[in-house]
């Protein structure tokens, strides 16, 4: 059975940093992409970065150069860090496949940014 855990989260300051940890019950899942994906207050929710099988990572224009995707093969874990963080960034985080199965979306984990 699938299980994704995302954990990590909290409230920041502006220009603070997190790190984001994803525990991810699935099999096999050296080969398969993840992502990572956020839900702010009244807005859909987005793909925020993604990490191929074999290390490929993409992200969207407003988190280059601040988020950071990497995996742990090993560990079936897929981690975000995530600096110089803005308000804007607020929002519940979630990490998935991708594409996301979504009947199996973990509870996410919590980033305010906030002064």
């Amino acid at each position: 059975q699938v299980q994704l855990v995302e954990s990590g989260g909290g409230l920041v300051q502006p220009g603070g940093s997190l790190r984001l940890t994803c525990v991810a019950s699935v099999s096999p899942f050296s080969t398969n992409p993840m992502a990572w994906f956020r839900h702010a207050p009244g807005k859909q929710r987005e793909l925020v970065a993604s990490i191929t099988s074999r290390g490929t990572t993409y992200y969207i224009d407003s988190v280059k150069g601040r988020f950071t995707i990497s995996r742990d093969n090993a560990k079936n874990i897929v981690h975000l860090q995530i600096n110089s963080l803005k308000p804007e960034d607020t929002a519940v985080y979630y990490c998935n496949l991708l594409p996301p199965l979504t009947n199996y979306w973990g509870q996410g984990t919590q980033v305010t940014v906030s002064s």
